[in-house]
């Protein structure tokens, strides 16, 4: 205890010893500026000033744009460009979904690979015999009291409903792309999801009603083939031309010349037309909506 006093004193005495710190002009040794310091102060204002640069550095790194430039730091531009690649790749791998779907049903409509379940035909497993099926000949499907009555309100309510008449003429009134005989007509069971109308080679082939050309190339089995793709799902397709005047990515109006009628192809017996309408993926009688009288 005696021997802690003495140092105690002799390091208070080491602090607290004055020093001067002078600056003299070097060449005349004129005195310009002088302090009197000691240890203590020397380390207190050392301390201080080290406190100081280490919060003004922490502030400009945490708060201002100088952050950026310290390695390994990700910057705030590129931490949003990320996010945007993010997003536009997600908003990618979406579309290029939809456009391999519907590529496929192009695919399937040019070579006719359409399975009875997707047109809802009879299927292999079909689960009844033909000997087990209801004889439909025996059922009464006229309409009763009740369902006469509904359909005369339902007739009552189109009269006034002018949307509903627009809808009606676009979806069930077509343009007849030719006029001619019917040398095929629509077969499911034959999977012959088209009409053939026979006619003058050279004859114009018209669009149906308004669209976008989605298809307009040669191929081997049906030669020039146009498709258009129309409002409501609806998409019309043209075989056998003998020439094409669209394009792909064109738009037409209906009447619209797109071609002529040829007899291009392998899979042809004569100057023909063979016409497919498709209804959101299903193929549709091109005869209940167009009149190629």
């Amino acid at each position: 205890m005696t021997q802690s006093k003495p140092r105690r004193k002799k390091l208070a005495k080491k602090l607290l010893h004055k020093y001067r710190l002078v600056i003299l002009n070097e060449d005349t040794f004129e005195e310009r500026l002088s302090f009197r310091l000691n240890r203590l102060n020397v380390f207190v204002v050392g301390t201080s000033f080290a406190v100081f640069l280490i919060a003004l550095t922490t502030i400009l790194i945490a708060f201002t744009p100088l952050r950026e430039y310290i390695p390994g730091y990700s910057s705030t531009a590129l931490k949003r460009q990320v996010a945007d690649l993010t997003y536009k790749a997600d908003s990618l791998e979406q579309v290029l979904g939809a456009n391999d779907r519907y590529i496929t049903n192009v695919r399937k409509i040019l070579t006719g690979e359409v399975s009875p379940e997707e047109i809802g035909g009879d299927t292999p497993g079909d689960s009844l015999s033909p000997e087990d099926r209801p004889d439909p000949s025996g059922v009464d499907l006229s309409p009763g009291k009740e369902d006469l009555a509904l359909r005369e309100e339902v007739a009552m309510e189109d009269k006034y409903n002018l949307m509903g008449s627009a809808m009606s003429e676009v979806d069930f009134v077509l343009f007849p792309p030719v006029s001619g005989a019917i040398s095929n007509e629509y077969n499911l069971e034959e999977k012959h999801f088209a009409v053939d109308i026979t006619g003058v080679s050279g004859t114009p082939v018209k669009a149906v009603a308004d669209g976008i050309v989605i298809f307009a190339e040669w191929t081997v089995d049906t030669g020039y083939v146009c498709i258009i793709e129309h409002s409501f799902g609806l998409i019309s397709v043209y075989k056998h031309n003998g020439s094409l005047s669209k394009s792909q990515g064109d738009l037409v109006k209906a009447g619209e010349v797109i071609g002529t009628m040829g007899n291009t192809g392998e899979l042809t017996t004569g100057p023909h037309l063979h016409l497919e309408l498709w209804s959101n993926g299903y193929p549709v009688n091109p005869t209940d909506y167009i009149d190629f009288d």
